[in-house]
């Protein structure tokens, strides 16, 4: 299946994990895909090398999203590189859990300016080249924690519920232009984050959700892919748990 042959897609955070299975799927699907990356340079030229053995076309391109400099330069270089720019992923996040009585500053301001204002600066810098091509799709990974609160992630639950409000806000802004925006909030997925649950706080997980298993990145990726084709070419603004009947929101 080739729903994206002749696209270029951006994916933030793309060296592992989530980030890493959205670039390889739209790759399979003919996509060109720009890798971004923090600093796990290895990692990103890993699933560079990953993608090409498989026919593919990609590149990694390193930047720290929470600067608006560097979210606007890794725009600029796919752009330059791929000579446009169909897809964004703002997939770039991370974590400094904590409760709230004892979260520090620098961990509250940590998470929001890259989980929040990273995925703002990125799709701010997409729009404007988006906006000329009259066309593109943006797809934010939320989480379901921004949709339900958790305890200990005060800071990620806030950022990812700021992000499903930008999603919605970009969708009713861009589409006179035929930019599409669209989130999609994970659930429980088998990563390096889940992988250290202890077994009583894996068991609580399952206990939770309705199908009684994890998702995989893989799931994430094919959600990813749909929405940045036009097999989603009249949803927007929407919010897609993938979540395996956690939420039911």
């Amino acid at each position: 299946m080739n729903r994206l042959e002749g696209r270029v897609a951006l994916v933030t955070g793309g060296s592992r994990g989530i980030g890493a299975a959205i670039a390889t799927r739209l790759a399979a699907e003919g996509a060109s895909v720009a890798i971004g990356f923090a600093g796990r340079e290895e990692a990103a030229s890993e699933v560079v090398s990953a993608i090409e053995r498989a026919g593919g076309r990609a590149l990694a391109l390193q930047g720290d999203i929470s600067d608006p400099d560097a979210s606007a330069a890794l725009v600029e270089r796919t752009v330059s590189e791929y000579g446009r720019l169909d897809v964004l992923v703002n997939n770039a996040g991370i974590t400094r859990d904590g409760l709230l009585v004892r979260m520090s500053d620098d961990d509250w301001h940590a998470v929001i300016e890259t989980n929040l204002s990273g995925a703002f600066y990125t799709t701010r810098a997409a729009s404007r080249i988006m906006m000329k091509q009259r066309s593109g799709s943006i797809v934010n990974i939320a989480s379901v924690v921004g949709m339900m609160g958790n305890a200990g992630q005060v800071n990620y639950a806030a950022a990812k519920a700021g992000l499903i409000g930008m999603t919605k806000t970009v969708a009713r802004e861009l589409a006179g232009r035929g930019v599409r925006a669209n989130a999609i909030a994970p659930g429980f997925i088998e990563t390096d984050m889940t992988a250290s649950l202890s077994d009583a706080a894996r068991k609580g997980a399952l206990s939770m959700i309705a199908m009684r298993r994890m998702g995989s990145v893989e799931d994430i990726g094919a959600v990813a892919a749909f929405l940045a084709s036009d097999d989603a070419a009249y949803i927007t603004g929407q919010v897609i748990a993938i979540d395996g009947g956690m939420t039911f929101a």
